[in-house]
C-alpha cells in the first residue's frame, strides 16, 4: 500500500487533490481511498487530506500517520503544523514553492532526503499562468506523477477532465503538464545519470 497526505489551507483544494488521485489511481486499475482529516475547513485554516493506494482492497480507515509521500500545497504551514511527522528518509516529498529551499529556511530537507525524492513545484504560479487561480490542487497531482512513479500523467489527466470539465478541465490539464514536466526535469538535472522520462499517453477528450 501506497499512502500519501497532502497538507494545505482551506481553500486551496486539498480534498479534491485527494479525490483527483484516488481517480487516477482507480482510472489504472489499482484500489485507492480518498478522505479529509476532519476538523475546520475554513478559508485559510490548515486542511489534510489523504490517499491510499493498493493493488488489493483497502481495508483501513485510519488518518494516514506515516506517509511514503508528503505533498506540501502551502510551505507556510511550515511554521505552523509538523509538516514531516511520520516521514521516512525514504519517503517522497513534494513542497509547492518556487525558492530555493535554503531560501524559505529547509535547506536541511536536502540532506535528510532521498535527492530523487524530494522535488519543489512552482504550482501556485503554473496555476494561475494556465487557469487564472491560485489553486496549486491539479499541478501538485501531476508533479506527485513525476515524483513518484505511482499513476502516469495520463491517468491524472483523465481524472482532471473528469473532475473539471469542458475548458476548466483542459486548463487544469495544462497545469498538471507543466508541473509534471517542471518536476521530471528538475530530477534529470540534479541526477548524474538522466533518469528515462515515463511513456506519455495522452488521455482522450472524447
Amino acid at each position: 500500500m501506497f499512502q500519501i497526505r497532502i497538507h494545505g489551507r482551506g481553500g486551496q483544494g486539498v480534498v479534491t487533490a485527494a479525490e483527483v488521485l484516488s481517480m487516477a489511481a482507480f482510472d489504472s486499475g489499482r484500489h485507492a481511498q480518498a478522505f479529509p482529516s476532519f476538523g475546520s475547513e475554513r478559508m485559510g485554516a490548515p486542511v489534510v487530506a489523504f490517499c491510499r493506494i493498493d493493488e488489493r482492497p483497502i481495508r483501513t480507515r485510519e488518518p494516514v500517520m506515516e506517509p511514503d509521500a508528503l505533498i506540501v500545497q502551502d510551505i507556510t504551514l511550515i511554521h505552523q503544523v509538523d509538516l514531516l511527522a511520520g516521514l521516512a528518509p525514504e519517503a517522497y516529498v513534494l513542497l509547492n514553492t518556487s525558492q530555493p529551499l535554503d531560501a524559505i529556511g529547509l535547506g536541511a530537507l536536502s540532506s535528510r532526503f532521498l535527492p530523487d525524492r524530494l522535488s519543489t513545484c512552482p504550482a501556485t504560479e503554473l496555476a494561475l499562468a494556465h487557469t487564472g487561480r491560485a489553486m496549486p490542487n491539479a499541478a501538485l497531482v501531476a508533479g506527485f506523477a513525476a515524483l513518484t512513479g505511482q499513476i502516469s500523467l495520463a491517468a491524472v489527466e483523465q481524472a482532471l477532465r473528469q473532475r473539471f470539465t469542458g475548458p476548466t478541465g483542459e486548463r487544469n490539464v495544462a497545469a498538471g503538464d507543466a508541473a509534471y514536466r517542471h518536476v521530471t526535469q528538475a530530477l534529470a538535472d540534479r541526477s548524474p545519470v538522466t533518469r528515462p522520462l515515463p511513456a506519455r499517453a495522452h488521455a482522450s477528450t472524447d
